[in-house]
């Protein structure tokens, strides 16, 4: 059995892995939370695993309020920087394999092609700065690290588009949704599932990788399919981004190439359509 310690256990993508946890009897989770351990400190997080020993941390902890962060720079920057920098240094030195979670917002989103893991970055945004730099901590300090790039998460749990929609849905007539904004869903579900099956794989590949559900779209198109699956009443307008400015720029394209991780792992990625009407289902329930 493999023992995994996952960073963030009250996140998003945190409780996804908590729903999925019974169905991979091979893997011992144990999941933490900023009381457990804190990760901005260096002394917290090397106590912590002085005294848990384990195969594999997954750092989903992050700092996420992507607006939020051009204001709180700082504290985006020790979370999303210097405490991956701790956790690489810690798993490295107890001979522990790191995944470690980033995001889209690496790039720039100025070609319009599917970025692959080898294509040049440049983050537009402090959120997307923090986690790049988070990044090149990780694969410095720990070799055995496995970047999993993600991009639109969305789940029954937390703070997202989804839910964000399908409460709007309720209270307003008419809603203005942006539509030059190109990119993919993914449910924390797919991708707490993809990450346990690359733990319980035998060929653990270091390096970087992407993961989103497969197929495209703008947020107009996304929060249309929302409204199709909830039966909702609202109109829904597309705008350009340039109607709804925001504190921190976004890419307007950053669909993620898959191709690397599905050949390494032999992952089956369920298109974006199909992964959100289960996931409404679920929430429904």
């Amino acid at each position: 059995m493999k023992k995994v310690i996952v960073t963030g256990g009250n996140g998003q993508l945190g409780q996804a892995i908590r729903q999925i946890a019974s169905h991979f009897p091979q893997i011992e989770f144990i999941f933490t939370t900023q009381i457990d351990l804190n990760i901005t400190s260096k002394e917290n997080v090397d106590t912590f695993f002085n005294l848990n020993q384990c195969d594999y941390v997954i750092n989903c902890a992050a700092y996420t309020a992507v607006d939020k962060a051009e204001s709180e720079p700082e504290i985006a920057q020790r979370i999303n920087d210097d405490a991956v920098q701790f956790i690489a240094q810690k798993t490295k030195e107890i001979g522990c394999k790191l995944i470690h979670i980033s995001t889209d917002y690496v790039f720039d989103g100025l070609q319009a092609i599917p970025r692959t893991e080898e294509d040049p970055t440049n983050p537009i945004n402090v959120y997307g700065l923090t986690k790049f730099q988070g990044e090149l901590k990780a694969l410095a300090y720990n070799p055995n690290t496995l970047i999993i790039r993600t991009s639109w998460v969305y789940s029954r749990y937390g703070n997202n588009f989804v839910k964000t929609m399908m409460r709007l849905f309720n209270e307003k007539e008419s809603l203005d949704i942006i539509d030059d904004q190109i990119g993919s869903p993914t449910n924390a579900i797919d991708l707490a599932a993809a990450i346990a099956d690359i733990v319980i794989s035998d060929h653990f590949q270091p390096g970087i990788m992407n993961y989103s559900n497969e197929g495209q779209c703008s947020w107009f198109d996304f929060a249309q399919e929302i409204k199709r699956l909830t039966n909702a009443p609202v109109q829904l307008n597309p705008i350009p981004t340039t109607a709804y400015p925001t504190p921190a720029k976004r890419p307007a394209y950053s669909l993620l190439n898959k191709s690397k991780i599905k050949q390494a792992y032999g992952l089956k990625i369920p298109d974006w359509k199909t992964s959100l009407a289960a996931e409404i289902k679920a929430m429904q329930s």
